[in-house]
């Protein structure tokens, strides 16, 4: 038997009906962190099934917790409109927070369509709105949608001061005075980050570190004037300045090598994900699901940048939460993608070239199967997938010119996730902003031929 044939034996066809996920959901079982990747930050695909996988995970197993590859400011913009908090008109206003590169991540049209079906959930499960016209769980917490990611630096201070203006406006001058220390730099954190590391500029440590403990000082004084939604608003200004001190310290370390700042990166996006968990504990024993690139949930240990003494979040919910941890990885054979030539550059709709020889996906693709997934805590150790193999990763550039230098890695996928799910083609996400580059997307290779 070939090795496509071996993975057709164990692979579970996909066909777009709404049982697709009962066996995946089966799996999944009374996970609290069940962790949902992308191969790239722009398809459809991966963002859709994450979304239909979600949905069910919300309604069925009641997870409370949607945590993203996203900054903390814009995508708590997001939860307060889901919950029915704030005074945007729809998901797309809610969604305006996303203004940093690369807007389409989560300006998109299928995040747009998660967030309103979000909203319209929770007011379902709440009893703000019944079919019947009742209360359907008057016990029941909404989802909310949080962002773990620390690029946030400036709007997060900004964040930390209009709250302490609004409780304690001695103490918004005292964190004003001490968050001055990056005035000497544009709105560009990197220049701080690289002034510092350099010695061209005093370090900006010690005063952000005092502003969190400070905040957390309070706490007590603060949470005493309104209740539960005093303890939502000194959350959200406590994660800000946590924020703000890991970002301060993410951007010196950028010039110090790349296992530094990422390993603080990702060891960040836990801390948030931990510290959620936290807030909304009590005697629900809340649940998260996770959205990011698989780079970030798969487990390093099981990936060549272990060698390099990079770790991730994959990683590190294993080795915290073990048994109580579930990810799930995606891979495609070919398509396209949202993507950008360059850092900051406008977002294109590239062609993804077949995947290279040797690779899981293109064994995935000799299967003939359009779309599946895969147990792999079970089937996985059949030796077809634990053989080491290269797999790819696109991030927000997509550089097909050098497609095995930037976009790929050996891994053994079983030690990697716990279930993969392979659709073979895939397609651009469309960005709510669609570009001129993006409209037109790509020539195919073989143009002007037909073949």
């Amino acid at each position: 038997m070939t090795e496509p044939e071996f993975v057709r034996e164990i692979a579970q066809p996909l066909s777009g009906s709404a049982n697709d996920y009962d066996a995946l959901l089966e799996l999944i079982g009374d996970a609290r962190f069940v962790l949902l990747g992308e191969a790239s930050h722009g398809t459809h695909e991966f963002y859709f099934e994450r979304a239909a996988i979600t949905k069910r995970l919300i309604a069925e197993k009641g997870v409370t917790v949607i945590a993203i590859e996203a900054d903390w400011p814009d995508a708590y913009r997001v939860n307060r409109y889901a919950r029915g908090a704030n005074q945007d008109r729809n998901a797309k206003e809610a969604l305006l927070g996303f203004r940093r590169f690369p807007t389409w991540m989560w300006r998109n049209t299928v995040v747009l369509e998660f967030v309103e079906w979000l909203r319209g959930f929770n007011k379902l499960a709440t009893g703000e709105v019944s079919l019947t016209g009742g209360h359907v769980d008057p016990k029941k917490a909404p989802a909310g949608f949080f962002g773990m990611d620390l690029y946030s630096l400036h709007s997060s201070i900004d964040a930390v001061l209009n709250y302490l203006e609004k409780v304690d406006p001695d103490a918004a001058r005292r964190a004003r005075l001490r968050y001055s220390c990056f005035d000497h730099f544009s709105r560009e954190p990197q220049e701080y980050g690289y002034a510092a590391t350099v010695g061209a500029a005093e370090s900006c440590e010690d005063a952000v570190v005092d502003q969190l403990v400070e905040l957390r000082r309070k706490a007590r004084e603060f949470l005493s004037r309104d209740g539960k939604v005093a303890a939502d608003e000194l959350f959200f200004a406590e994660q800000n300045a946590r924020l703000v001190k890991n970002a301060e310290q993410y951007y010196r370390s950028m010039f110090r090598g790349r296992a530094s700042s990422w390993n603080l990166r990702d060891r960040h996006m836990v801390e948030t994900i931990e510290a959620l968990v936290a807030h909304l504990n009590g005697s629900r024993h809340p649940k998260a699901v996770v959205w990011a690139h698989n780079s970030h949930l798969g487990d390093a240990l099981a990936t060549e940048v272990s060698q390099h003494g990079e770790l991730n979040v994959g990683q590190l919910v294993r080795e915290r939460f073990s048994d109580e941890a579930v990810s799930i990885g995606f891979t495609t054979h070919h398509g396209s993608v949202t993507a950008a030539s360059d850092w900051g550059a406008p977002a294109e709709r590239k062609n993804v070239r077949p995947a290279l020889p040797g690779s899981y996906e293109e064994v995935f693709h000799q299967t003939g199967l359009p779309r599946f997934w895969i147990d792999l805590r079970g089937a996985g150790q059949i030796g077809v997938l634990q053989q080491r193999r290269i797999e790819r990763a696109i991030g927000v550039i997509y550089r097909p010119e050098t497609e095995r230098l930037s976009h790929y890695f050996h891994a053994r996928l079983p030690e990697q996730f716990d279930a993969i799910i392979h659709i073979d083609e895939t397609r651009a996400v469309e960005p709510l902003e669609r570009t001129s580059a993006w409209d037109e997307g790509e020539l195919p290779e073989t143009y002007p031929f037909k073949v």
